[in-house]
């Protein structure tokens, strides 16, 4: 071996033997944080439903932060009341670390459906924030439960027709128009359409 290579050799093994001694504890550290990251992503609890955050709005629960990571133009388009915008890309910039990552409020990101609030829940957990939700499908969900609810069956239980009630109620609140549509038990082609 030449004279100019084993100054370098020895600084590789050295560097080596370092992590060899350290390393144990990082990955078995690691493994533990992925598999309580991974129970956590498996869990339904970090959605919140669109009855949920309906009801909070509608109650005026000061504890709620709903936070639209769509672009301008969308949420100029349509919004939900109180959210405010925070494009996706800068969820982890410090100007909006103090509004995020606390432990007080229940911050919940919604887009058109998961895929834009479930990256911006993601990079908030990996950054070890609180408190952290997702509005189960987004506004796309919004629309089908809060918005324009469907007319339980006519065999639908006592509980069913009661969220129907709510949801008719939130979409009235909301200023969805009202359009509940059933389906006929018999022939589910055919709907019938109910102004409320």
């Amino acid at each position: 071996m030449k004279k100019r290579y084993i100054f370098p050799t020895l600084i590789f093994i050295a560097v080596v033997f370092d992590l060899w001694l350290y390393l144990p504890n990082e990955q078995q550290y690691s493994s533990v944080v992925a598999d309580s990251f991974l129970n956590t992503v498996n869990s339904a609890s970090r959605f919140f439903s669109a009855d949920i955050v309906a009801k909070r709005i509608i109650n005026g629960d000061p504890v709620i932060f709903l936070v639209d990571v769509r672009t301008q133009e969308e949420f100029d388009k349509y919004k939900l009341p109180g959210a405010i915008k925070i494009p996706l890309k800068d969820v982890l910039l410090d100007d909006w670390k103090i509004s995020l990552n606390q432990d007080v409020r229940d911050i919940v990101f919604y887009s058109d459906d998961n895929v834009l609030s479930e990256k911006a829940w993601i990079s908030c957990m990996q950054q070890g924030y609180e408190n952290i939700y997702v509005l189960d499908g987004g506004l796309n969900k919004w629309f089908e439960t809060i918005i324009e609810p469907e007319i339980p069956d006519e065999t639908a239980s006592t509980a069913e027709f009661n969220l129907f009630s709510f949801r008719t109620g939130a979409s009235i609140h909301f200023g969805g128009g009202v359009t509940a549509t059933a389906c006929t038990k018999s022939d589910p082609s055919k709907k019938n359409h109910l102004r409320l």
